[in-house]
């Protein structure tokens, strides 16, 4: 075949420069214009000479916007975002169309006012913008809009309604916008401003556009400034937003409960448990159940992060009694256990007809408290002195004694009538079993910002957490019999019957009942011998053979497994991922995409309206960040974004999300994993990108599973053949090898 060789001076066709863009710019009456963009050249000089084309004075009055829905400004901290084929338009510099957009919304025109607040709503959303107009003073100029506009146009509100309600509504949503980029401090407003915001979640009810970023301009001054909660706890009432929840709008629902949740997250230590009863009075929980979790359509992400925190709210009002201890010396404490005594073995005889001598009664109390399962029988008030979890110990026993009488009186007497010393102490078994509780709840502890972890079965009673416990140790005293513990060695039972109890409640919880009942059957059916059934099959699923063959065997197979692994994780970024951009108002979710080439040299990344259903092509992910760039892979606190968010660095949850790309001199790709899994699939796979191990909790179980799954196939043909742990001796040579077949 003869080869073809091209002419000296023919051209070879070269990639373009890294730093040169393709664009067209557009400008009202005339034509696009295509033209090449150098990255390294100044923006003011790149907008001079697209002025210049046109024959357009004064450049630097005029700036570069995106011609999508998003209308930003190109600035020069943006620049970079400038994707191949991207349509810009030449417009009014930010400066100019803040300034005109200040004069327009004070027009005495009412339409051209409306025009200009439509206009100034959608423009806020750019920071550049944004920086601009909160510079001429626009924040003011809203508010006092705001206090003053409703006397203003009070008389047209009957003839021009809707033009009215369209004004407001695009006015507050300027105001959302502009307070979002954190420019300005929310301590900055006035009595009237909040007023008059809290009154629109009364007058506007039916307006949903209104209500909706009413509640939200409420959630925000609560969560941002402490003056600013005190002034609206005063302004806005429980029963004002209660009738909020009962309408059919998911999203105002939400809205409702993230500024009680906002009132309660602040409220003072002292009013917690006053907001709490107010709740309690006002039927919160049970408009809840009704109207939220009941409805008939399904919960969505935010809603369900607002009922976490509902619930993790709720239960963290039990901190105060679990943290304090019981003072022996306090009366009042220690007639709760006598009450406790008196339901257990004087249900119906009166407390104070007791007969004999002092001594005589206190033989008998000393002898009950021992019943009971107290460790100090003469003075039982000197167990509950550990903290936690302190009185809220005594305060379960006590629920369950009266409101549980049967069941804790069978509990008690069946244990203290026994006399193989296999009882379970009543008393100590209940300490132990709360403070377990509140562990599982995670009482005490601040809301995640990303948790969605609701349990429907606590707001289906007023007394959840003390029902919780009531049918726990029930469950714990049926675990006790059937795992014949005994009381002898208490410590060492306890710890063996609290990990079987824990684990029974924690496969029970994963199944999110709807009910306490439904809770309760569930953990029938997780009985001592069904958890070690479901042990025993994760065992032989997981089994890890010590022997010395054996272990050699896994050590010569590990290095094929990895990278069986690798390539899973590889192939899984090559899929890609949808990752959610965190910002100050969580329910404004903005998306990005990130995945790797099939060829494993560049990463395909770009902005998402909404969360995509399958894979995103890489042709619609313009951005590129080639491997070979990538210096390194950070993690939690070292991510350049945790430490930008201050509020975020004490948020365990997101910490152990994050990771950022870091290349050339400054750049960053910052990422947040929508879970645990996608956090060890996209770090494992960086790592296994740049030549390092895949350190992951995720690789070490699949490792394990995977070691264990290939050394069990090898080694069925052994199966009842025991492996010594040394190898066998290896036999004499034969005196003759006339046996040997040559196969020449």
């Amino acid at each position: 075949c003869p080869v073809v060789l091209a002419p000296r001076n023919s051209s070879v066709a070269m990639p373009p420069p890294a730093d040169i863009v393709k664009v067209a710019i557009e400008w009202p009456g005339a034509f696009p214009k295509l033209m090449e963009i150098d990255q390294k050249k100044p923006l003011s000089s790149i907008i001079k000479e697209v002025c210049d084309g046109w024959s357009l004075a004064n450049h630097d009055q005029f700036a570069l916007q995106h011609a999508d829905s998003s209308n930003f400004y190109i600035t020069e901290k943006n620049r970079n975002e400038i994707k191949n084929g991207a349509i810009l338009r030449l417009t009014t510099s930010p400066a100019q169309n803040a300034q005109q957009l200040h004069e327009r919304i004070q027009s005495s025109s009412m339409d051209a006012k409306l025009e200009a607040l439509k206009d100034l709503a959608n423009y806020s959303r750019d920071v550049t913008f944004a920086q601009e107009f909160i510079n001429l003073d626009g924040i003011s100029l809203l508010t006092q809009m705001v206090e003053s506009g409703t006397e203003r146009y009070q008389k047209l509100q009957k003839i021009m309604k809707p033009c009215f309600g369209d004004m407001l509504s695009f006015t507050l949503t300027a105001f959302v916008e502009l307070m979002d980029h954190g420019i300005v401090s929310w301590d900055t407003f006035s009595v009237a401003f909040i007023k008059k915001i809290a009154s629109y979640v009364n007058k506007f009810a039916s307006d949903i556009s209104i209500l909706q970023r009413s509640l939200a301009i409420l959630e925000s001054m609560v969560l941002n400034s402490h003056d600013l909660y005190q002034k609206v706890a005063q302004e806005i009432t429980i029963g004002q937003l209660i009738p909020h929840l009962q309408g059919t709008d998911q999203e105002i629902q939400t809205y409702t409960i993230a500024v009680i949740n906002a009132l309660f997250l602040k409220a003072p230590d002292d009013k917690r448990q006053e907001m709490a009863n107010i709740l309690a009075q006002k039927q919160l929980r049970s408009i809840i159940l009704t109207h939220v979790i009941r409805a008939q359509r399904a919960i969505n992400n935010e809603m369900a992060h607002q009922l976490y925190v509902l619930q993790v709210l709720t239960f963290n009002l039990l901190e105060d009694r679990m943290m304090t201890k019981m003072d022996p010396q306090d009366q009042a404490q220690r007639d709760i256990i006598f009450e406790l005594r008196r339901i257990a073995f004087d249900a119906e005889s009166e407390p104070n007809n007791s007969s004999g001598s002092i001594e005589k009664r206190k033989s008998m109390y000393t002898r009950d408290y021992k019943k009971l399962g107290f460790i100090n029988h003469v003075n039982p008030a000197m167990d509950f002195t550990q903290t936690p979890p302190g009185m809220l110990a005594l305060d379960n026993m006590l629920y369950f004694a009266k409101h549980h009488q049967d069941a804790y009186i069978r509990i008690v007497l069946e244990n203290s009538s026994r006399e193989d010393k296999h009882e379970c102490p009543f008393g100590r078994s209940s300490i132990e079993l709360t403070k377990m509780l509140c562990e599982i709840l995670k009482v005490g502890e601040l809301p995640s910002e990303t948790c969605n972890d609701f349990h429907p079965m606590f707001f289906t009673h007023d007394r959840s957490f003390e029902e919780f416990f009531c049918i726990c140790i029930q469950l714990l005293n049926k675990t006790w019999k059937e795992m014949r513990a005994t009381s002898e060695d208490f410590n060492k039972a306890r710890k063996r019957v609290m990990q079987v109890v824990k684990e029974q409640i924690m496969r029970a919880l994963t199944t999110k009942p709807s009910s306490l009942d439904q809770f309760k059957s569930k953990l029938q059916n997780l009985s001592y011998t069904e958890i070690l059934k479901i042990r025993q099959s994760e065992r032989m699923n997981q089994e890890d053979f010590q022997s010395r063959p054996i272990l050699e065997l896994k050590e010569k197979i590990q290095p094929e497994i990895l990278e069986l692994i690798k390539q899973q994780r590889l192939n899984r970024l090559v899929e890609g991922t949808c990752f959610r951009k965190l910002n100050s108002r969580r329910r404004q979710d903005k998306f990005w995409y990130c995945r790797l080439s099939p060829n494993h040299k560049v990463l395909h990344y770009g902005d998402l309206e909404e969360s995509p259903q399958g894979e995103v092509p890489h042709d619609s992910l313009q951005d590129k960040l080639p491997v070979a760039d990538i210096k390194a892979v950070v993690t939690g606190k070292d991510c350049p974004h945790m430490k930008e968010k201050g509020a975020l660095k004490q948020n365990k949850e997101v910490l152990e999300l994050a990771f950022s790309i870091l290349y050339d001199s400054s750049g960053q790709l910052n990422f947040i994993a929508p879970d645990k899994h996608e956090y060890c699939v996209w770090t494992d796979g960086l790592n296994a990108l740049l030549g390092k191990d895949m350190l992951s909790d995720l690789t070490r179980n699949d490792l394990d599973t995977l070691l264990s799954m290939e050394i069990k196939l090898r080694l069925l043909d052994l199966e009842n053949i025991q492996i010594p742990d040394a190898p066998p001796p290896i036999p004499k040579e034969p005196s003759n090898y006339d046996f040997v077949y040559d196969c020449n």
